[in-house]
C-alpha cells in the first residue's frame, strides 16, 4: 500500500472527513483491521486565510508546496491538497512536491463525464467560484461550470467561512443553499458540485433535485485508488 499525503487543515473540519473516508474505503477494499497509510501535514488556516485575502497566491503556494515536499520526504508517494480553493496553487505544490498530486478538480470532472454530466453548478468558496482556475481546468475536460448570482456567491462564501469551517451546521444554511439550487435549475444546469470540501458537512448529495458530486468523497476515492493499485493487482 502507497503512503497518502494529505496537505490538511484548510479547515481541519474538512480534513477530518478526508482522514474518515479515506479509512473506511481501505477497510472496506481489504477488510478486517486494514487501514490507510497516511502522511498528514496540517497547516493553520489563519495564515492561508490571510494569504488568500491579501491575493498573496505565490506566498501561499510556496507554504503549501514546502508542505508537500516534507510529505514527500516523510514517505508519501502522493499529495492531495485538502481544499478545492487551493488547487489555484495546485501547480507549484507538484513541482515542490516531487510526487504525483491528485487533482481534485480533474477527479470531479471526470466523475462528471462518467455520468454525462456537462453544465453542473458550483458550490464553492468566493475564489473558486470566481478566480477562473476551477473554470479553466473543467472546460479541458468539456464541462461547462455555471456559478449562482452574485448575491448567492456572498451568501454560499460566508457560510464556508463564517459557520462551516468554524463547525456549525445550520438548518437555515442548508435552506438557503437549496434555494440557491432551485434557482439555478432555470439556467439548465444538469448537476451540482459541492465544490468546497465543508460543504458534504452541510449538504448531502445524494437528497439533492439533481445529480449531486461531493469533491471530497470524490477526492478521497481517488487517492484510495492510487494508493492500493498495487495492492489490488496482486490479489488479482
Amino acid at each position: 500500500m502507497k503512503t497518502i499525503g494529505l496537505i490538511g487543515g484548510m479547515s481541519w473540519e474538512s480534513t477530518a472527513v478526508y482522514y474518515r473516508l479515506i479509512n473506511e474505503a481501505v477497510r472496506r477494499q481489504r477488510g478486517g483491521l486494514h487501514s490507510a497509510e497516511i502522511a498528514l501535514r496540517s497547516l493553520d488556516f489563519t495564515r492561508v486565510v490571510d494569504l488568500q485575502k491579501a491575493g498573496r497566491w505565490d506566498d501561499a503556494g510556496i507554504l503549501l508546496g514546502e508542505a508537500g515536499a516534507g510529505l514527500a520526504r516523510s514517505g508519501a508517494a502522493c499529495v492531495l491538497i485538502c481544499t478545492n480553493t487551493m488547487h489555484l496553487v495546485a501547480a507549484p505544490v507538484a513541482a515542490m512536491s516531487g510526487v504525483p498530486l491528485i487533482d481534485i478538480i480533474d477527479e470531479t470532472a471526470l466523475a462528471l463525464r462518467a455520468d454525462g454530466r456537462r453544465r453542473p453548478l458550483l458550490l464553492a468558496t468566493r475564489y473558486t467560484m470566481e478566480h477562473g482556475f476551477y473554470a479553466e481546468r473543467m472546460a479541458r475536460h468539456g464541462i461547462e461550470v455555471l456559478v449562482p448570482a452574485a448575491q448567492d456567491r456572498g451568501a454560499v462564501h460566508d457560510i464556508i467561512f463564517d459557520e462551516l469551517c468554524q463547525g456549525q451546521v445550520r438548518d437555515a444554511s442548508r435552506a438557503r443553499y437549496l434555494g440557491i439550487i432551485e434557482a439555478a435549475r432555470a439556467q439548465g444546469i444538469d448537476s451540482v458540485i459541492l465544490g468546497c470540501t465543508e460543504i458534504s458537512l452541510l449538504i448531502d448529495p445524494a437528497t439533492l433535485p439533481l445529480p449531486g458530486y461531493d469533491s471530497t468523497a470524490i477526492h478521497a476515492d481517488a487517492a484510495v485508488r492510487f494508493a492500493l493499485a498495487d495492492v489490488m493487482e496482486q490479489a488479482a
